[in-house]
Formats: C-alpha cells, sequence, structure tokens
C-alpha cells in the first residue's frame, strides 16, 4: 500500500476539499482524450499528479509540477 503523505505548493499546505484532512496518498493519472482513445494513441497524454484522501478517499488532480510532497514519519 502507498505511504501517506503531506502536500503543498509553494508554502500553502494542501487539504482535502471534502473532509479537510492534511494526509494523501499520490499516484500518476492520465488526462485521457477522446482523440487520442480514437487513434490508440492513449499513452501519449497528458498526466497529472492524483492526491487520494487518506480519510475519504477524494481524489485531488493537479497538473501544476510545482506540487511538493512530504513524506510522513511512522
Amino acid at each position: 500500500m502507498a505511504k501517506p503523505v503531506h502536500a503543498a505548493i509553494g508554502e500553502k499546505p494542501i487539504r482535502c476539499q471534502v473532509c479537510d484532512n492534511d494526509t494523501f496518498r499520490e499516484r500518476e493519472v492520465k488526462l485521457n482524450s477522446t482523440g487520442m482513445e480514437f487513434f490508440n494513441m492513449a499513452w501519449a497524454n497528458e498526466s497529472a499528479n492524483g492526491l487520494i484522501c487518506w480519510t475519504c478517499g477524494y481524489v485531488h488532480l493537479f497538473v501544476n509540477r510545482d506540487i511538493r510532497l512530504y513524506r510522513i514519519r511512522e
């Protein structure tokens, strides 16, 4: 299972829009487009950083590459 992380953009910490939690798990998410799917080129679609809330599971998508992740020490 993925390790929990905290995230920020610049100095602003990111919190869940639904439950206000500050712990997430991270994964890359493909932003599929109809045209690329039609031509069997989905592999070339842009991707985003997905932060999945550790508490409620809400998925936050960020295309901003300035997002910083902080591993939580156990």
